[in-house]
């Protein structure tokens, strides 16, 4: 207790800091459109402009297709209820509105203006917002004090024809509904018949009983406290119009009086106002939603001491079931833009609350498996709603809400194809889906056998279910049978171990003896002895998941989670080998980056490859990248350009461009080159007007691992790039090694590309 005035002062300054360097706030602008040179300037103002300022003229809609109105939204206040901070003011709230717009853009990539508004008249609110009509696809009040919000939320709602949202009510309604449903589901109630209990009746505890009602509860059975106690008919004290909806003709006055009974506890008020003693008069299986903040109105400790049936939300972060706002509201908003929503309505609401009340019945993901210290979740007391770091939110509720708004007549810009939808949503999460997209479908449509050495990896398991829900591919994992079974329930995950996919287990299956045979015949000569090979067949998975590879048993090896990469090289350079005609193995990686879609080798093996190496990785490369419905364009790389140097290096690209050109002529390869020069053609045009790569390059083929390996790191980093591979090869057969940094994600994308390159090896072989 004597540490929290330090730490509150720490994070004080912390938070200084963080908003003062090295810039103030946490936005700004970035234009989405080039403006590099004459023409971009009269595209983009006079005398260019003029165009699409006619066409909205004559047609307004087309503002949705010539502006970025559809998918920017005003997050407005007059700062007269700022979270725990009370009535500071429009321009001390600014901080607060900047973090609402990070939210918005960080979660559904919706842009927003902050709009502080002096304007403590509800008329002038009102006035100034409406007015702003033109400039936004929907409206979110923010931190408006009660009962202003409700009469500013009305008005505008009725003036204006975009969706109008106060997040403080209907953000915190959806998830306390979606929990309410899911804990009366758990606990085996019915919501027409609970009693549920309040404290507080400010506009989101307001929000949330209507939106109960909208999901059958009854108003009978709702019981209203304030600072004043029960709002009761007759009193005159602190009421208004929408407290006195809520008042029940009673003679009991106080919390503790009304308590008793009660299935759900609500409360929007201040912390330590449920007492233990009020706890144990409560029904069994009691929801005590105790939201205030930072002290809920009784600690989920303090709560547990007194019974052991009780299911517990609060707005912590530290606490199971945290009530979030962020878990809707930037959802709900790209449902309703991405239809031109005039309104956001009830429907649309519900919608949501549903969404959000099946995905915490859903597996959890590695994602929020992390958020939670590598714990996994699984719906239940503990888990009533999902967590706020669920990256399937997004592909949840905002096509549920467009749904919602489509079907009640709210919706100007009808979704005509959900599938295409849900991939623009997902590529927005995941980033790899769009480049992902024809490999997904290739897999899907002939799922291969794949072998996972590391088939105790939480990862693994995670993916092993993608794939077989999404019909990607045919997991087979190596790993214990028991350990397999136990890691399956412990993750939450419905697979299990024999019935949904194969296992190998290395301490007990019947092709051991042929597999010991098989790695004798491998590396009988290379030092291993026969006893070396049954430990290696016994203990090494990589070297059973190879054999099996080369034996047939399966089509795909996945290994390399933990561990160097040079090991698990070597084993598959001695049981699976080469292709034939290959100098050597090799690697690529994919990175992909707000620009777009890079590929770079070699990444991981080729200390320094030969001038015919840097040409055969190159075909090798180009392959693979067609099979992404991707043509290469290919750049080698060096510190010459167009021969500006006559290093060695240099030299060796300069070679293997002439190999390049003679093997594969329909190629759109050059070079060597700087890498500037390789991604931009106006700067290529000055050094080699005529170049024989045309366009930005694709495929940037380097001198040395040292530069590759380097340039990946970098370039990862510095552009927040997604990482997919590395991808190896050469190979005889498909053998990937993974990273120990992977994803789940990840292991699936390279799972399914090596599914596809299954598929195109036995058609070759064919």
């Amino acid at each position: 207790m004597n540490d929290t005035p330090k730490k509150t002062s720490e994070l004080d300054e912390a938070a200084l800091f963080y908003h003062r360097y090295p810039r103030p706030g946490k936005l700004e602008i970035q234009a989405t459109k080039p403006l590099g040179n004459q023409r971009d300037l009269a595209l983009a103002y006079t005398p260019g402009v003029a165009a699409p300022c006619t066409e909205i003229a004559r047609d307004p809609a087309l503002a949705a297709d010539y502006t970025a109105r559809a998918n920017l939204v005003g997050v407005v206040t007059n700062g007269t209820a700022v979270l725990g901070l009370g009535a500071i003011g429009p321009l001390a709230s600014k901080p607060v509105m900047e973090g609402k717009a990070v939210l918005f853009k960080k979660f559904a990539g919706i842009d927003v203006f902050d709009i502080e508004v002096d304007a403590m008249d509800v008329d002038l609110m009102v006035n100034v917002v409406a007015a702003l009509e033109p400039t936004f696809g929907g409206i979110n009040l923010e931190d408006i004090k009660a009962p202003e919000c409700f009469q500013i939320e009305a008005q505008l709602r009725e003036r204006m024809n975009i969706p109008v949202f106060h997040d403080d009510q209907h953000g915190t309604a959806i998830i306390v509904a979606a929990a309410v449903r899911n804990a009366l589901e758990f606990a085996g109630k019915d919501i027409e018949s609970v009693k549920i209990v309040t404290s507080g009746a400010g506009a989101a505890a307001l929000a949330c009983l209507n939106l109960l009602i909208a999901l059958g509860a009854k108003r009978e059975n709702i019981w209203l406290t304030d600072i004043e106690g029960c709002v009761y008919t007759g009193r005159e004290i602190l009421m208004d119009e929408w407290k006195a909806a809520f008042a029940q003709d009673t003679d009991k006055r106080t919390l503790t009086e009304l308590i008793d009974g009660a299935d759900v506890f609500l409360g929007v008020s201040a912390g330590g106002v449920l007492k233990p003693e009020m706890v144990a008069k409560m029904a069994p299986k009691p929801l005590i939603m105790a939201l205030a903040n930072p002290y809920p109105e009784i600690m989920p400790d303090v709560a547990n001491e007194v019974r052991d049936d009780v299911m517990m939300c609060t707005g912590r972060s530290d606490f199971p079931n945290q009530v979030n706002n962020v878990l809707c509201f930037p959802y709900i908003f790209r449902g309703a833009l991405d239809v031109g929503a005039t309104t956001i309505n009830e429907e649309m609401k519900l919608a949501a609350v549903e969404a959000i009340a099946a995905l915490a019945k859903e597996e959890p993901s590695d994602v929020v498996a992390q958020a939670y210290g590598g714990e996994s979740l699984m719906f239940g007391a503990g888990y009533l709603i999902p967590s706020p770091f669920d990256q399937r939110l997004i592909l949840r509720i905002a096509p549920a809400v467009a749904r919602a708004a489509m079907e009640s007549g709210v919706a100007t810009r009808p979704i005509e194809d959900f599938e295409a939808y849900h991939d623009r949503l997902n590529r927005f999460v995941f980033r790899s889906g769009l480049v992902m997209k024809p490999i997904i479908a290739a897999a899907k449509a002939n799922p291969r056998r794949v072998i996972y050495a590391d088939g105790e990896d939480e990862r693994v398991l995670r993916a092993a279910q993608v794939m077989i829900e999404d019909g990607l591919a045919l997991p087979i994992l190596i790993g214990r049978p028991a350990v397999l079974e136990a890691r399956c329930e412990r993750f939450g995950l419905k697979i299990r171990p024999g019935a949904d996919f194969e296992v190998v287990d290395p301490q007990d299956d019947p092709r051991y003896r042929d597999y010991v045979d098989e790695l004798l015949e491998c590396v009988g000569r290379k030092g291993v002895t026969p006893e070396g090979a049954r430990r290696m067949v016994r203990g090494n998975p990589t070297v059973i998941g190879a054999l099996a590879v080369k034996r047939g048993d399966a089509d795909v090896l996945m290994c390399g989670l933990d561990g160097r990469f040079s090991r698990y090289l070597q084993n598959i350079r001695d049981i699976i080998g080469q292709a034939p005609g290959v100098h050597d193995l090799s690697t690529m990686s994919l990175l992909i980056n707000s620009k777009g879609a890079y590929f770079l080798t070699d990444t991981y093996v080729s200390e320094n490859p030969s001038a015919i190496e840097i040409a055969e990785m190159t075909m090798l490369a180009a392959r693979h990248i067609r099979r992404f419905g991707i043509e290469p364009k290919v750049a080698l790389l060096s510190y010459s350009n167009f021969g500006s140097r006559d290093t060695a290096s240099a030299m060796k690209m300069r070679e293997a461009a002439q190999m390049l050109w003679e093997m594969v002529p329909d190629l759109e390869v050059d070079g060597e080159m700087h890498g500037d020069s390789a991604l931009s053609e106006e700067l290529r045009a000055r050094v080699m007007p005529n170049s024989k790569l045309e366009g930005r390059a694709n495929l940037l083929v380097f001198p040395t691992l040292d530069a590759a390996n380097i340039a990946l790191n970098l370039l990862k980093v510095m552009s927040d790039a997604l990482h997919v591979g590395p991808i190896l090869l050469g190979a005889a057969k498909p053998a990937h090694i993974l990273t120990p940094s992977v994803t789940s994600r990840g292991v699936v994308n390279m799972s399914a590309f090596a599914s596809v390159e299954a598929q195109t090896a036995e058609r070759s072989v064919e």
